[in-house]
């Protein structure tokens, strides 16, 4: 991927020509600037990607788990399903 070095433009040719201007800044980045009358107005770049966020400790301090959520004994729960089949 070549850098596309920036580029200015007038804000005329940068209406005709947006979508192709647009693809060239994602297919090799860079930045194009939009004049008006020889003054710049706008700078236009490529948009940064979006980073990663582990969701590791997401709730650390939001929740609190009580008891022993390990060894916790079901039994009863099995028991109430036997009856059914009794």
């Amino acid at each position: 991927m070549n850098m596309m070095p920036n580029k200015v433009v007038s804000a005329t040719e940068f209406k005709a020509k947006c979508l192709g201007l647009i693809d060239e800044l994602e297919d090799h980045g860079g930045t194009i600037t939009v004049t008006k009358r020889g003054r710049p107005v706008a700078t236009v770049a490529p948009a940064k990607p979006k980073r990663y966020k582990s969701p590791r400790n997401c709730l650390a301090g939001k929740i609190e788990i009580v008891g022993d959520i390990v060894n916790e004994d079901t039994s009863h729960l099995w028991n109430c399903l036997r009856e059914d089949f009794d």
